[in-house]
């Protein structure tokens, strides 16, 4: 079974966006995640003794990464930390309306934090807690249920 690749950074703030916004349904063995634009619905499903998750994102199907969708559920199941001030923090964040217009995930990151930080949570805190979450990423070495 072939690796998930480590997504770009703004998909764990993405993840945790998704969470805030409660666009995460989370059923036995997968899981319903809405986009931030309300028009899109990407369909999770895990399997976390096998460490098995597929999700039809498009990072996930297109480029091969964890996409955001996954990451949130496993947020949600305990399996990758969760900040709840950060996630707060993301709430409403309409995050394809930005990627459009931005065309970077590195201008998108910088546009987020600075949002996050107006509403009380400092960006050093933020790129620790990525890079926390991108460790355990590592760490499980999730794989694609093909």
């Amino acid at each position: 079974m072939e690796p998930w690749k480590l997504p770009p950074r703004i998909k764990v703030l993405e993840a945790l966006g998704a969470i805030a916004d409660g666009r995460v349904k989370l059923e036995d063995g997968k899981a319903k995640v809405t986009g931030s634009d309300g028009k899109r619905e990407y369909e999770v499903k895990f399997d976390l003794k096998e460490r098995k998750i597929d999700s039809n994102d498009n990072g996930s199907v297109f480029k091969g990464y964890l996409g955001y969708p996954s990451i949130a559920v496993l947020m949600l199941k305990r399996v990758l930390p969760f900040d709840e001030k950060i996630s707060e923090a993301l709430k409403g964040i309409r995050w394809r309306e930005l990627n459009e217009k931005y065309k970077s995930y590195f201008k998108t990151e910088f546009v987020v934090k600075r949002i996050a930080e107006r509403r009380g949570v400092k960006q050093e805190k933020i790129d620790e807690f990525v890079e926390r979450v991108l460790e355990e990423i590592k760490k499980w070495g999730f794989k694609k249920y093909t």
